[in-house]
């Protein structure tokens, strides 16, 4: 028997801004031959991702990593998860 080789993907985030006042942060995430500029308003729960091209492919992952992760995040720092998919 076979055993497939599940596709994965390291996604890069760097936080660039945050503001406990707005409830916002801010930063870039790449992950194959994509990269975005993210908006998490965490208040909220929304997540805006720019630009539109590949946007689905991030938007699920990005978003659970933040809701789990949004309290540990810094300006200024450079985290990593990965997505279960090759992009």
């Amino acid at each position: 028997m076979s055993r497939k080789r599940i596709p994965r993907t390291t996604a890069h985030v760097r936080v660039l801004n945050q503001s406990w006042q707005r409830g916002t942060l801010e930063g870039e995430v790449s992950a194959g031959d994509f990269s975005w500029s993210f908006r998490w308003c965490f208040r909220v729960g929304k997540l805006a991702i720019e630009p539109s091209q590949g946007r689905a492919l991030i938007q699920e992952p990005l978003g659970r990593f933040l809701e789990k992760c949004d309290y540990q995040l810094e300006p200024g720092g450079d985290y990593s998860f990965t997505i279960r998919a090759q992009l």
